[in-house]
């Protein structure tokens, strides 16, 4: 039976450890890959897959990697959702007796990864962790690079759809779950929708109460840790999740991470709510059908210049406040440093010159920054004297907080700018981190590394002096050391004192007792002045790291002047006004001369066309839009919502004015899509969509439909329209815009409370129309569709055909004497279900034919026994009585 070697053994032991990681095993200069491993390492790298005798009965499949140009090849692994475990030789080879001691060092997961060239500097790298226990779900999510950690519940009467909607809220890039969870598989397929989430089960010792009780006990919180610490762990769903998350991160860090991680506790009502479909539909961070930052709501606000302060203003998009009293904070800071063009132009000036301290503070307390990270930091160190006196003349109180948050860090500074050198290398064991004039052991290393060449050379020209070898010069290998190399014409030249090292074909290699001192001198030197700068370096980041706490409070306070600095640059290039935020129980939705934020920017043709709205809890309850397509109706509401999102965040807007009460939930049902991976069609999806509106909406809710029912028969569709539109006017009373090609809504104006008929006006020239994309009150008197199509470019054969059809079925519409249903009041259950009925006497003829028809057309005659037809007939005329 064949024996893998003592290396396979030692292999097939780690692998065991890292059954779900490709394991990068070190070999010399090399990362070998093995088996299974090796062959997707093969594939996904397009590597040379070659195979290796290990004592193995065939050859073990392997490819490799040069250790130097690992990191490139981690980053595309695990960009493609693959784990990676690093096993590194733990020994020097050369000092190993038997087989060399090797571990894992590090594992790499998308959630995970803290290398720059592995990270998008201006988003969050969010992992999150999910305890499901019984249709109730702790959460927790996490930033590893930037150490912020937040953690909730969601608890009786939750769903899968509050799940997601939390979840999408950080768009983490992993996901764990506890493995008995009934959502895995759900979840995964939620996970493709925010970009290829990693989806992994987790054990269910790692949601254990205790673990997670101890990591909160052990690390830092957003807070008064005394006061904190008790409530939080009252909340068992979110201690479980938090407890598997810090586990896991410390698994893959292989090491511990209380210096690192601050968590924030928080409650899911604490911002507005956005549920899945709606941030994807609204594009706020990006677009929907490339995924594209450009084109989004994002890309208009973001003028940042930190990469700190872009993280916190796409955090700021994602979740807009609900306290009136912190949304004017940050206007009234917006509104100065807009109208202060000197004041915000020094600022973000001086901002420039900031790298992201709050990666570099990530990266001290976990113990990989560089000597270069150093450099950064104290650059930004450095203007932060010069922030702190600009913002001291600013006036708006969250201004002034932040110029007391922010510390000037001048010990640091001081520390910095005397020790570390200015262009150090990448590698910190290769010498020349620490300026002359820092440490005197060092400097003396040094002078006798960089006096010991001054001293070769005055060494070589004397031995050429006193033995008249004209051509003796001295060298280096790492075999020998320093030598004096002779050639053979001057053999005869060579004094009795030199030591014979090496005889080479046109030459002899000398030593001297001199010159065997001077290397001692000179290498001793070289290498302690690599170990002593190593030293320095580790004392210095220790004392950096002492300071992290400052230097993450000062991270976040520079981050948050940025993306107020940001708005207000948008807000002053863009000509757009500051909103009022009701403080009071108004319900008032109000905008003058209101503009899409992307579709105007995008627009390169000309003048965006700006419209008002008037929304509020009473006869403005819900406007019924209607007009052509491409006439603008879903850029209309959108540019509502997007208004009503900017401003809670913090945002001045696109209008002339605006007048806005708190929304506590923003919902939209736009556009249509099939969800083939769930199996459920286009319709299906958006009743699934309306559904989940209708059951979270209330009445400080805001909402957007758009041609609710076209899914579906044009009657059905209808039916459904009408009941969804009374639903939301008699019980939800949610401020709503509901776009419909359904012209029978209008008559719903006047007969249901707090419905407004609003269209897009159009101007029509014979047969072609122009869109004037300005809202007018009342109904549209045409749908425009084959003028439409016209525009679209449809053959005008097919466009005339169409028209001649149309008249056709108009006529043989009004012969039957057909007409538009009439709305009633909806006074009591009776009365509701009578006129459900009297709508729905419009479709039952035609929907009971089709279901005949369509049971008839699947029956095989042919194999009919006479019983059993029967016995279809007989239902099939039950069916038809009960249904007349």
């Amino acid at each position: 039976m064949a024996e893998p070697t003592p290396m396979m053994r030692q292999f097939l032991e780690i692998k065991e450890r890292c059954q779900d990681c490709i394991l990068f095993f070190r070999l010399g200069d090399f990362y070998e890959m093995f088996f299974q491993d090796a062959e997707i390492a093969s594939r996904e790298l397009e590597l040379v897959l070659t195979g290796k005798d290990c004592g193995l009965a065939e050859r073990a499949p392997m490819c490799g990697v040069p250790y130097h140009a690992a990191l490139s090849y981690i980053g595309k692994l695990v960009s493609k959702g693959y784990k990676v475990a690093v096993c590194e030789q733990m020994e020097d080879p050369a000092l190993a007796k038997g087989i060399v001691k090797r571990d894992i060092v590090r594992i790499y997961t998308p959630g995970t990864v803290t290398d720059e060239q592995m990270l998008s500097q201006k988003r969050n790298n969010f992992i999150a962790a999910i305890y499901e226990f019984r249709n109730m779900y702790g959460i927790s999510a996490a930033d590893i690079t930037t150490g912020e950690m937040y953690l909730t519940s969601l608890t009786v009467g939750s769903t899968y759809n509050h799940l997601a909607n939390e979840i999408a809220r950080f768009a983490p890039s992993e996901i764990i779950i506890n493995a008995q969870a009934q959502s895995i598989e759900k979840i995964k397929n939620f996970a493709g929708t925010l970009g290829n989430s990693y989806v992994a089960p987790a054990p269910e010792e790692l949601f254990e109460y205790e673990n997670g009780k101890e990591h909160l006990s052990d690390i830092r919180l957003g807070g008064d840790s005394k006061t904190l610490l008790p409530k939080i762990l009252k909340d068992e769903l979110a201690v479980r999740a938090c407890g598997a998350l810090i586990s896991y991160m410390e698994d893959t860090q292989k090491t511990h991470l209380s210096d690192q991680i601050t968590a924030n506790h928080y409650k899911v009502d604490e911002y507005m709510a956005i549920d899945a479909s709606s941030r994807r539909n609204l594009e706020i961070t990006e677009t929907l059908r490339d995924k594209n930052k450009k084109g989004s709501l994002l890309w208009v606000l973001d003028k940042t210049v930190t990469s700190m302060g872009a993280r916190t203003l796409k955090k700021w998009l994602e979740q807009p406040l609900i306290d009136a009293d912190a949304i004017n904070a940050r206007l009234d800071a917006v509104a100065e440093l807009k109208d202060a063009f000197i004041l915000r132009s020094e600022i973000r000036e001086m901002l420039c010159g900031i790298y992201d301290m709050e990666r570099i503070a990530g990266k001290i307390t976990l113990g990989t920054c560089n000597a270069r990270d150093m450099v950064s930091l104290r650059q930004s160190a450095g203007k932060l004297p010069s922030i702190k006196e600009t913002l001291s003349a600013c006036n708006a109180p969250l201004l002034k907080t932040l110029n007391n948050e922010i510390d000037s860090l001048s010990d640091v500074w001081e520390l910095l700018e005397k020790a570390i050198a200015d262009e150090p290398p990448v590698v910190l064991k290769e010498g020349g981190l620490i300026k002359k004039g820092y440490n005197a052991e060092v400097d003396e290393c040094r002078e006798a590394s960089v006096n010991g060449k001054m001293w070769l050379a005055e060494l070589e020209a004397k031995e050429r002096e006193e033995t008249g070898i004209k051509n003796l010069k001295i060298s280096y290998n790492k075999v020998f050391g320093y030598y004096l190399e002779v050639t053979k014409s001057y053999l005869h030249l060579v004094p009795s004192h030199y030591i014979r090292k090496q005889t080479l074909v046109n030459n002899e290699r000398y030593i001297t007792d001199e010159l065997k001192k001077m290397e001692d001198t000179i290498l001793g030197a070289e290498e302690r002045l690599t170990r002593l700068e190593f030293e320095v370096f580790c004392s210095i980041r220790e004392y950096v790291l002492a300071q992290a706490d400052r230097l993450r409070a000062t991270a976040n306070a520079v981050a948050r002047l940025d993306a107020l600095a940001s708005y207000a640059e948008t807000a002053d290039r863009e000509n757009y006004c500051r909103p009022e935020i009701c403080t009071d129980e108004s319900t008032e939705i109000s905008i003058k001369d209101g503009r899409h934020p992307v579709v105007e920017k995008m627009n390169a043709s000309g003048e965006f066309i700006p419209n008002d709205v008037l929304l509020d809890c009473d006869e403005n309850l819900l406007l019924v839009i209607t007009g052509p397509n491409m006439a603008g109706k879903s850029t209309y509401m959108r540019q509502v919502a997007l208004m009503i999102l900017m401003a809670q965040a913090g945002s001045f807007i696109p209008a002339s004015e605006a007048k806005f009460s708190i929304v506590d939930k923003l919902f939209t049902r736009v556009g249509a899509s099939d969800d083939l991976a769930s199996g459920q069609s286009t319709f299906m999806v958006e009743m699934s969509e309306v559904a989940n509106i209708l059951s979270n909406a209330t009445p400080k809710s805001f909402l957007i439909l758009d041609e609710i029912g076209r899914g579906t028969s044009t009657f059905d569709g209808l039916s459904i329209a009408w009941a969804v539109l009374e639903y939301i006017s008699h019980t939800l009373k949610s401020r709503a815009m509901f776009a419909t090609h359904y012209h029978e809504l209008t008559e719903l104006e006047g007969t249901v409370a707090g419905v407004k008929n609003y269209c897009v006006d159009v101007k029509k020239k014979g047969d072609d129309i122009v869109f004037l994309r300005k809202m007018k009150r009342g109904g549209a008197d045409g749908s425009y569709g084959i003028s439409v199509a016209a525009l679209a470019g449809i053959p005008k054969v097919v466009t005339l055909r169409a028209k001649e059809i149309l008249e056709q079925l108009e006529e043989q519409d009004g012969g039957k004497g057909s007409k538009k249903p009439k709305a009633k009041s909806r006074n009591s259950g009776a009365e509701r279900a009578e006129e459900q009925l009297d709508l729905l006497s419009f479709t039952a003829n035609s929907v009971m034919q089709d279901e005949i028809i369509s049971e008839l057309k699947e029956i095989d005659v042919q194999s009919l026994t006479p019983i059993e037809a029967l016995n279809i007939l007989y239902r099939l005329h039950q069916k038809a009585e009960k249904r007349i």
